[in-house]
């Protein structure tokens, strides 16, 4: 179980785009893979998460502005994000979740292996 690997974050003005990319050697052996954000003083909170099946589930914060790809030729699992506002500005996380339960239900408790995060700073 490799931990996974963050990177693409940074600043950005709202309206912009980033996309930030989850590299670990379990992208295709984990059952799902999921991205997180953290608030400051805030608990962390699922983003999207995609399964080994290739189900995709998001929070509705950013349905329709974020998606959860994986990117084969880089053995990782990218995060889109578009039309970003001031609001997502966070540190992201990537986890592996090694439960198939994790399909139905994004609790953190089911996530194990997480990167060390990338940091998303969107200006107004």
């Amino acid at each position: 179980q490799a931990q996974p690997v963050e990177s693409g974050g940074g600043s950005v003005q709202a309206g912009g785009s980033l996309t930030l990319s989850c590299h670990t050697a379990s992208v295709e052996s984990a059952h799902c893979v999921g991205w997180f954000r953290q608030f400051p003083g805030k608990e962390r909170e699922g983003v999207a998460r995609r399964s080994r099946l290739g189900t995709t589930v998001y929070a509705d914060s950013v349905k329709g502005r974020f998606t959860i790809t994986k990117a084969w030729a880089k053995n990782a699992v990218e995060l889109e994000m578009t039309m970003l506002k001031p609001e997502d500005t966070a540190m992201y996380y990537c986890a592996l979740s090694w439960s198939e339960w994790c399909r139905e239900n994004g609790g953190l408790e089911l996530f194990s292996d997480w990167g060390q995060g990338t940091q998303v700073t969107v200006s107004s």
